[in-house]
């Protein structure tokens, strides 16, 4: 199942197919000069590139470098792999404001490929603040960890046929890379994040973590406090925290609270009058029922056979429950295919399923998860029976029983799921309707941060970091580094994305 762990790729990738990202390095031909990036002496030399959106609609200029580092941070005259850096100067270059490290999701995501997308979101604070770009090692072109295993909208529904995939799957990839992707964990990755900030020559740093970054932003604080000077946390985990057994009743939790904001919403309620009754019937129907289709491919536009079953509705219910962009979809293709038109729901399921592993590493993932979580899951007391009456039941635990059985183990700070005290300027973020980083959770993370504003979005859902005016209230706080002074009353006239009303978009 590629997509078993996409529960914690930043809400800010569009699942839509807006803002799909793979980043590139390539040089920028013709470009201007852009200034040389000198805030004291460093080791670390960069070159001119360009981050290029995946649809080739724009880049960004910025300068690129690699720095190696060991594989083994305990053998450093062992093999070395390459970590891919870009760094996005100021726009104001007599700035003196720290800079900014973007640390992006999944676990599996790059940092280059968060910011091709999403540049417009860091506008303001690339002003005053240069954007460095790490991408964590096992991810983008810092030496991938790439696997491939099967969406699972592919996979059928009979559970030995799946385990068995799974396992096959992943005995194929460590055939591909060895024992040698134990090292590429979190407490690994935070050590190479030092070393790029004193490669580069910077004293101090600001950090931007988005869902499962907001881990690696909680251990640098740990431990590189005196080289943090303010922290953003989007879509935030805490550290106590196992990813995994809260997922199924966090997710259902965001999908009802999805359907009650339609049925509140006069245009939705009046378009689909019996929008819970068509999710139920949906639900009962694909537990033990399956449909054959033959859908368009979203890529292609070929003829493309699939088969409708529990799997694909229950990608259908995550993907579109992420966000209010996506959520604002959900009504109608539920309607749809309640009425026996599952072709639309069916194509989404695909395409977003294609976006998300293009860019995730699944390798990368699996050292983070079966070295971090997966061990923790036997003292989580796990109700099996409450997770099984949501609609993601155990099929994600289960997958991963299967996968860390075999995956090895790599290096994890003692104290990573230790409470993090600190009194570093933070700033969190949560949407009430968030289906893996709820706000509680960002509640729990602020309990030990002595200089924090916890901010909860009504009505969004995971990652907040192109909504509103979220972008402006974040360029004020890294530059000011004082969370009690920021005023938010902007986002007291914040709004979600209306619904659509049927599939040409809202009502007027």
């Amino acid at each position: 199942m590629r997509i078993v762990w996409t529960a914690l790729l930043c809400g800010a990738l569009s699942l839509s197919g807006r803002v799909p990202a793979a980043a590139g390095g390539s040089p920028l031909p013709g470009a201007s000069p852009l200034p040389s990036i000198s805030p004291s002496p460093g080791i670390l030399a960069l070159q001119e590139c360009r981050l290029e959106h995946p649809l080739r609609i724009a880049a960004v200029a910025a300068r690129c470098g690699i720095l190696k580092v060991p594989e083994d941070p305990e053998h450093p005259a062992g093999a070395s792999i390459d970590l891919r850096v870009a760094v996005v100067p100021a726009l104001n270059r007599r700035s003196a404001a720290a800079p900014l490290f973007l640390l992006a999701g999944g676990p599996g995501q790059a940092a280059t490929d968060l910011y091709a997308s999403y540049a417009g979101a860091f506008a303001r604070v690339n002003r005053n603040h240069d954007i460095v770009l790490v991408d964590q090692r096992g991810t983008g072109r810092s030496a991938p960890l790439s696997c491939a295993y099967p969406d699972d909208w592919q996979s059928a529904s009979d559970a030995p046929g799946e385990m068995l995939r799974l396992r096959q799957a992943t005995l194929t990839c460590l055939g591909k890379f060895g024992p040698r992707v134990r090292f590429y964990t979190t407490s690994v990755a935070v050590a190479d994040l030092d070393k790029v900030r004193s490669a580069l020559g910077y004293a101090r740093i600001d950090l931007y973590g988005s869902s499962y970054g907001t881990r690696v932003a909680e251990l640098y604080m740990r431990r590189y406090p005196l080289s943090t000077q303010a922290v953003v946390l989007d879509g935030v985990t805490y550290p106590e925290q196992a990813i995994g057994p809260d997922t199924p009743s966090d997710g259902e939790r965001a999908l009802y609270l999805i359907v009650t904001r339609c049925e509140s919403a006069p245009d939705c309620a009046a378009a689909y009058p019996a929008l819970r009754q068509d999710l139920d019937g949906l639900r009962h129907r694909f537990g033990p029922q399956k449909e054959a289709l033959i859908v368009s491919d979203p890529s292609s536009g070929q003829p493309l056979p699939v088969e409708f079953n529990r799997g694909m509705l229950n990608a259908a219910l995550r993907f579109l429950s992420y966000n209010a962009t996506e959520a604002s979809l959900l009504p109608t293709l539920l309607h749809q295919g309640a009425a026996g038109n599952l072709t639309p729901l069916a194509t989404q399921v695909i395409m977003m399923a294609r976006q998300i592993g293009d860019q995730l590493a699944s390798g990368m993932q699996n050292s983070v998860i079966c070295s971090e979580d997966e061990p923790m899951f036997a003292a989580s007391n796990i109700d099996r029976q409450r997770i099984a009456q949501t609609y993601q039941g155990g099929d994600q635990l289960d997958a991963l029983a299967e996968i860390c059985a075999l995956w090895p183990r790599g290096p994890v700070d003692p104290d990573l799921h230790s409470p993090l005290r600190s009194d570093i300027p933070t700033l969190l973020l949560s949407g009430d309707a968030d289906p893996v980083t709820p706000p509680d959770d960002a509640a729990r993370a602020a309990r030990g941060l002595t200089h924090h504003l916890n901010l909860v979005l009504p009505g969004e859902g995971h990652g907040q970091l192109a909504t509103g005016c979220v972008p402006r209230l974040m360029a004020e706080f890294l530059d000011t580094a004082r969370p009690e002074t920021l005023d938010a009353t902007c986002l007291g006239s914040h709004r979600p994305a209306p619904f659509f009303v049927s599939t040409t978009g809202p009502a007027p």
